[in-house]
């Protein structure tokens, strides 16, 4: 699958979610694991704000990667973001769009600090 690395460098992240378990199967509460380190993956949500525009975004990210001391609106940093293109097909309608993942989510300072 193809990776496209994400410049953060001129945009502010800020936590929204705090990091929570992936959920592979909904069905049966199955975690994801990371099939490169078998780490538990958590997903976090963060606002990527660039200029004027806001994106909500959801990286994936392996538990091994993910700081503490999160609370919404913290400024967070992602390590080794990179968005990868999906599409799948499923009762005959094709779906498509985009997932991110980073290497780590890191704090940069308190939440109003």
């Amino acid at each position: 699958m193809r990776s496209i690395p994400v410049d953060t460098s001129a945009a502010m992240v800020m936590l929204a979610v705090p990091p929570t378990p992936k959920i592979k199967d909904k069905r049966t509460g199955e975690i994801a694991i990371d099939h490169e380190t078998g780490a538990q993956m958590m997903t976090v949500s963060v606002n990527f704000i660039l200029g004027t525009d806001v994106d909500l975004l959801t990286v994936a990210v392996p538990a091994t990667g993910v700081g503490e001391g999160f609370t919404p609106g913290t400024l967070v940093a992602l390590t080794g973001l990179v968005a990868r293109p999906w599409e799948t097909e499923f009762n005959g309608r094709k779906q498509h769009g985009i997932s991110f993942r980073a290497v780590a989510v890191t704090p940069l300072a308190p939440a109003g600090k």
